[in-house]
């Protein structure tokens, strides 16, 4: 594509997942309808980094996204197909498994693909545990044990990965927007030095990466905002220029792209809108304009830039204790009161067993008589109980506890449910630059 060229067509780019646990047939309707270029997975946050390097530890092939082949099997013939590029961040904690596991999955389809994994956001021993943490400013390892730290790599590892020639990219942590930035700067040649051009590829990212939020899934609340064909709802598709980028999705399918909607993801999780960090660039989205053009498009453009952070944010995970969940239902006349007896009970019997014990009733004032006359209610009261405890057969006892209640009262005591498991806490700090040097290895899965 020459220069001129890159001016007058646009990049089209959709985004076919917003989170690990994002539906599935999106991405494949996308790539079947949507006459892309490039399709991005975006899968990752930092609870669910910290929770493939908890599963890391006790299994060296857990790392990665479990959804990994799942995602990944109905879209790979159509790559082959029809060369559209895919990125994705399925590599969580393990990115090099992750490219290994998805070049066999290509073998077993019989096809030949390029798969390139990018590794160095990996910076656990880089990082100094006596920094201290951004959301408290104590120190990181007073908060538990440490168990990862992933920097956000930036769009430049990406654009490299697609450099080298692949048909799929595969990453650990790389901050959200640059996996857009990359795909884009890639495509139209775009400098990476350039802040401004940056800023414009960011804005995009930033409105494409939670997938169905952008396309009327966040704004659906009745009566306030009625979103149409929810149950079947259109993920987004970007077309994108050097100046602006038009924001829609693929049609027949269900939700809605306004400037309402495209206005609230604007303003979602980046704090001061004139000072949007990222490991590219410091983003001002305070002069973007958004215009709607009807038919489920938006046209957006107006983002600024100035030179990237010199450090990078690194995600840090840590084991806290352990926390066990335990609930129990009453029913009937009475249930809100025996409820209430069984939490009595459960406090006397734990007391000062935990670090933290909470409780809480669900449900509404059940079925009671007043002056002869039956008023109305669930009938049903559940207990909810939450402990936590430094190691996890104290936190435990809290399950054993409530189950003890069937037969030891109060009466009518049922539906006992209670999970225990590690409590993963999520903190930010700085890492330099030099510590979080991305690399790139190519697979091919050689059909």
């Amino acid at each position: 594509m020459t220069m001129a060229d890159r001016a007058i067509a646009a990049t089209r780019i959709a985004c076919g997942a917003g989170f690990s646990g994002d539906r599935f047939e999106p991405a494949a309707d996308l790539l079947d309808r949507g006459d892309l270029d490039y399709l991005v997975l975006e899968c990752l946050a930092e609870r669910t980094m910290a929770a493939g390097a908890l599963r890391h530890l006790s299994d060296p092939l857990g790392g990665y996204d479990p959804f990994l082949e799942r995602r990944l099997a109905p879209l790979l013939p159509a790559v082959a197909e029809r060369g559209t590029k895919v990125v994705t961040n399925l590599g969580a904690a393990d990115p090099a498994a992750a490219g290994r596991a998805a070049a066999r999955l290509a073998r077993r389809l019989e096809l030949d693909l390029a798969f390139a994994v990018v590794t160095g956001d990996e910076v656990t021993d880089a990082l100094d545990p006596r920094l201290p943490a951004q959301e408290d400013g104590r120190p990181l390892a007073d908060h538990g044990r440490l168990i990862s730290a992933h920097a956000y790599l930036g769009a430049d590892a990406v654009r490299a990965a697609l450099d080298a020639g692949a048909d799929v990219v595969i990453t650990g942590r790389v901050a959200d927007p640059s996996l857009f930035v990359g795909c884009l700067a890639h495509h139209r040649g775009w400098d990476l030095g350039d802040a401004d051009q940056v800023a414009h590829g960011t804005l995009v990212g930033h409105l494409l990466e939670c997938a169905g939020q952008v396309t009327g899934g966040y704004f659906a609340d009745p009566p306030l905002s009625e979103i149409p064909g929810l149950a079947h709802l259109g993920f987004p598709v970007a077309e994108v220029t050097d100046t602006d980028a038009v924001i829609t999705k693929l049609p027949g399918t269900g939700g809605r792209v306004d400037a309402a909607t495209v206005a609230e993801q604007l303003g979602y999780e980046i704090g001061d809108p004139a000072r949007y960090l990222t490991p590219d660039v410091h983003a001002d989205f305070s002069a973007v304009t958004v215009t709607d053009l009807g038919g489920d498009r938006v046209r957006v453009s107006g983002s600024r830039g100035r030179p990237a952070p010199a450090d990078l944010k690194v995600s840090v995970g840590f084991q806290g204790g352990f926390r066990c969940e335990a609930e129990i239902d009453y029913a009937g006349t009475g249930a809100r009161r025996r409820a209430e007896l069984a939490a009595a009970v459960v406090r006397e019997r734990t007391q000062g067993l935990f670090r933290h014990l909470h409780e809480e009733l669900l449900g509404v004032d059940p079925i009671a008589q007043h002056d002869g006359a039956t008023l109305p209610g669930s009938g049903r009261c559940r207990l909810s109980l939450v402990a936590q405890a430094d190691d996890a057969a104290t936190a435990a006892r809290l399950g054993e506890e409530v189950t003890a209640l069937y037969t030891n009262g109060p009466a009518g005591g049922g539906g006992v449910r209670v999970t225990t498991e590690p409590v993963l806490g999520v903190l930010s700090s700085t890492v330099s630059r030099k510590a979080a040097a991305a690399s790139i290895d190519l697979l091919r899965s050689g059909a």
